[in-house]
């Protein structure tokens, strides 16, 4: 059956994004439009069309990261459930093989143009960090969680799922291995819901969370 024009539309706009996060990978700002087009299988043209610049094409590869990364956050679940697999969806997106290449391409960017770095920061980790705030906010409101300082908390909570991933990306070193995040994602989540959860939950104020255990 022949697929119609948006969803032809659709798998150029993603053939041109792959093409694009594969060679900013490789060569920073450095890659031209033309290989673009040519990697993904498009003319120029349609390169311009979908997007005026490599800031747009920038923008929208961190835009699309974000919203497979909080995903979770819009399905229903206690705490525990949706962080975890939020700590999963993170994981598997920075340390996975074909993912950490990302990291490096904004590492290379970030000292050619910081303008852009910056953008990318805005429409990407900044904008995650927004949405699992006013998240926290809403589990605060409804008295699952109590988390006084909901922006500070999130970024805190990324830290403690990926530890060094961010790091490990960039450098290329080993990263966490697929069978041992799933334990990770578990016990950051768990940490986490401990730590914040509501004095009236029966949890000791003085109670200390308990230590991530070492999975890597």
């Amino acid at each position: 059956m022949a697929r119609r024009r948006g969803q032809v539309d659709e798998k150029k706009s993603e053939a041109i994004l792959d093409a694009a996060a594969a060679l900013f990978a490789d060569k920073g700002l450095q890659a031209k439009m033309d290989e673009i087009a040519k990697l993904a299988g498009v003319s120029k043209q349609t390169v311009y069309n979908r997007f005026a610049s490599k800031l747009e094409i920038a923008q929208a590869l961190a835009a699309k990261r974000v919203e497979d990364i909080v995903a979770p956050l819009r399905t229903a679940g206690d705490p525990q459930t949706v962080l975890e697999t939020l700590a999963l969806t993170l994981l598997n997106r920075v340390c996975s093989a074909d993912k950490v290449g990302s990291m490096r391409g904004v590492a290379l960017i970030s000292t050619e143009a910081p303008e852009i770095a910056h953008a990318i920061y805005e429409a990407g980790p900044k904008r995650s960090l927004r949405e699992m705030a006013a998240w926290l906010a809403e589990q605060t409101r409804l008295g699952r969680l109590e988390v006084a300082d909901p922006e500070q908390a999130a970024e805190m909570f990324s830290g403690l799922v990926l530890g060094h991933g961010h790091l490990r990306a960039m450098l290329d070193v080993p990263q966490l291995a697929p069978e041992k995040r799933a334990a990770r994602a578990r016990e950051a989540a768990r940490i986490f819901v401990v730590a914040h959860a509501p004095k009236s939950s029966g949890v000791p104020e003085s109670s200390p969370a308990p230590s991530l255990q070492a999975t890597s």
